[in-house]
């Protein structure tokens, strides 16, 4: 138990607080730590979202299907992080996507009733759930925007641009071009296509994972078109 208290110290829901503190908040409440196997479903879309999930240790992903029956990834959860924090309070608390494990994983489950109790006996717990809601809502408004893009293309764009500050136009992609893909929702050859295309037109430069931006006119002319 000891380690489960470093782990949860680390997360957003009980940021601030320390091992003996959150002990003190657990102690004689009802939770529970279940293990995933790797591709197993945690969660299924559209169930009822009744509780707090918390990665211990592993990683999990939220994946989503069009009316196509195409999957969309919208994010990597990685250990130690909630799940769906947004979405068990209100009339429509179910689960927005599905939650599958990605490795042998381990998730925290502490009911509705038991997390209400524990944002009531401290305050600082309730303003890092609130902080994590609304931190998700933003999250969550930027993906959709992204998603609305139609061409691969104006996905590179919004991706870069995004992640290139003001002070340098270069990017280390955090991730494979393999695992890009599908978080852009598109095949790898697709998005080996565009990069090399956006490169003949002298927008970009890519080497390996890094991204130079060239020409930021071009690119943002790509989102404006």
């Amino acid at each position: 138990m000891e380690k489960l208290y470093q782990i949860l110290k680390e997360t957003l829901i009980f940021n601030g607080l320390d091992e003996l503190a959150i002990e003190n908040l657990l102690h004689q409440k009802m939770f529970r730590l279940k293990k995933y196997c790797k591709e197993e479903f945690v969660a299924h879309s559209n169930d009822i979202c009744d509780r707090l999930m918390i990665v211990i240790q592993g990683s999990v992903r939220g994946e989503m299907t069009d009316f196509s029956g195409k999957t969309i990834k919208i994010e990597d959860i990685i250990a130690p992080q909630p799940l769906a924090a947004g979405f068990i309070f209100g009339r429509n608390n179910r689960f927005p996507v599905d939650i599958i494990a990605n490795e042998p994983s381990t998730i925290l489950i502490l009911p509705k009733d038991t997390l209400i109790l524990i944002m009531q006996q401290d305050n600082q717990v309730l303003k890092n759930y609130l902080d994590a809601i609304s931190s998700r809502t933003q999250f969550l408004s930027n993906r959709i925007r992204f998603l609305s893009f139609k061409t691969i293309k104006e996905k590179v764009a919004h991706y870069i641009l995004s992640q290139i500050g003001r002070d340098y136009n270069t990017v280390v992609l955090p991730q494979s071009q393999t695992n890009l893909a599908d978080f852009f929702g598109v095949t790898r050859p697709s998005l080996a296509r565009a990069l090399q295309e956006m490169e003949r037109e002298g927008i970009i430069r890519v080497e390996r994972r890094e991204i130079t931006l060239l020409n930021k006119e071009k690119l943002n002319n790509l989102l404006n078109a």
